[in-house]
C-alpha cells in the first residue's frame, strides 16, 4: 500500500483521482484545496486529514514524515498554471508525483522540472489517458504496421459546451488555462503525436475565447482540427438527441469511433504508473510545444486547408458590453 496526498481535492476531476487511489488499493493520507466542498472525500477516504490552507498542509507532510508515514506519491489536480509549483512541492517532499494535464503550460518549465526531477531522483507522471484507451492503442498499431510513407488524412472535432460561469473562472483566462486549445485539446494533440509522430508544421486559423481551429502536418497525418466549447457550434441533429459534447474523428474515409471505455481509464493509468509504466515528462513535450506554439501564434484567418466548421459565425463574449 503507498500513501498519497492530493492537491486539488475540490476540483472536477479529483474525484476520479481518488477512486483510482482506492481502486489500486492505496491510501491518501492529506488533501488540499481552498474550497471546502469536499465531501466526495467520504465515499473514498473518510479518515484523510484536509486542509485548505497549503502553509498547513506542508506542515502535516512534514510533521507525519517525522513520525515515520512515508509520503510515496502526490497527486495534483489544480489549475493548469499551478501545476509547476505543485510538482516542484511534490519532488521536494522526495515523493514521486502524478500530475494532470496539460502538465504545465510552457515548454521552459518543463524542461526546468526535468532538471527538478533528476536532482530528486524522484519521477513526474502525467496522465495521458488517451493512450491507455483501447481503441486509440489499436488505431497505432495499425498505423504502425502501415507503409512508411504513407500520409493520412484526418479530421477532428471535439466540441464540449460549457456555461458561462467557464468565463469566470479561472479557465476563462489564457494565462492560468492555456486557452481552448491547451485546456481541451493538449490530449487530442498529444494522441496524435503519439500515433502519427513529429509534428512538421502547425497552422492556426482562428483561436477566440471559444472556439480554435487548425492545421497540424505529423509525419504520417495531415489534420484539420476544431475545438470549441460553444453549444451553438454543436451539429443539430446531435442537438435533438440533448447531448452537449461532440466529438468526431475521420481518418480518410472512416469514422474513429471512441466515445466510449472512458469511465476507468484514470484508475487504469495510476495501474500503467504503480507498475513502473507510467508516462514521464518527456512523454509530454511534444503535445506542451504544440499548444504553446498555437497559443502564440497569430491566426491566418480561413485560408489554406482548414477545418469546415472553422466558417460558422464567431460569437461574442458572454460579458462583453
Amino acid at each position: 500500500m503507498k500513501n498519497f496526498a492530493l492537491i486539488g481535492a475540490a476540483g472536477y476531476i479529483a474525484p476520479r483521482h481518488l477512486k483510482a487511489i482506492k481502486d489500486t488499493g492505496n491510501n491518501l493520507v492529506a488533501a488540499l484545496d481552498p474550497f471546502d466542498s469536499v465531501g466526495i472525500m467520504d465515499s473514498y477516504f473518510p479518515n484523510a486529514d484536509f486542509f485548505t490552507e497549503f502553509e498547513r498542509f506542508d506542515r502535516h507532510i512534514e510533521k507525519i514524515k517525522r513520525q515515520g508515514t512515508n509520503l510515496d506519491y502526490v497527486s495534483i489536480c489544480t489549475p493548469n498554471y499551478l501545476h509547476d509549483a505543485h510538482i516542484r512541492f511534490g519532488l521536494n517532499q522526495g515523493a514521486d508525483v502524478i500530475c494532470e494535464k496539460p502538465i504545465v503550460l510552457n515548454p521552459w518549465n518543463l524542461e526546468a522540472l526535468q532538471e527538478k526531477s533528476k536532482e530528486t531522483g524522484r519521477s513526474v507522471y502525467n496522465i495521458l489517458q488517451l493512450r491507455l484507451h483501447q481503441s486509440v492503442i489499436d488505431l497505432k498499431k495499425k498505423i504502425d504496421n502501415s507503409p512508411k510513407d504513407k500520409k493520412y488524412d484526418i479530421d477532428l472535432a471535439y466540441l464540449t459546451s460549457r456555461g458561462h460561469w467557464y468565463y469566470t473562472s479561472w479557465k476563462g483566462y489564457i494565462n492560468k488555462s492555456g486557452g481552448i486549445a491547451t485546456n481541451i485539446g493538449v490530449h487530442f494533440f498529444d494522441m496524435l503525436g503519439w500515433i502519427f509522430g513529429d509534428v512538421q508544421e502547425n497552422i492556426v486559423h482562428i483561436h477566440t475565447h471559444d472556439r480554435a481551429a487548425g492545421y497540424l502536418e505529423f509525419e504520417k497525418a495531415r489534420v484539420r482540427w476544431f475545438l470549441s466549447i460553444n453549444y451553438d457550434t454543436i451539429p443539430e441533429d446531435v442537438k435533438k438527441k440533448g447531448l452537449r459534447t461532440y466529438r468526431a474523428i475521420t481518418i480518410g474515409d472512416d469514422t474513429f469511433e471512441f466515445s466510449g471505455g472512458f469511465t476507468e481509464l484514470h484508475t487504469r493509468s495510476y495501474e500503467h504508473i504503480l507498475s513502473g509504466k507510467g508516462f514521464l515528462l518527456e512523454d509530454a513535450k511534444q503535445a506542451i510545444n504544440i499548444v504553446y506554439d498555437i497559443r502564440h501564434q497569430q491566426p491566418v484567418g480561413l485560408k489554406g486547408d482548414y477545418h469546415p466548421f472553422a466558417k460558422l459565425p464567431l460569437a461574442k463574449h458572454p460579458f462583453t458590453v
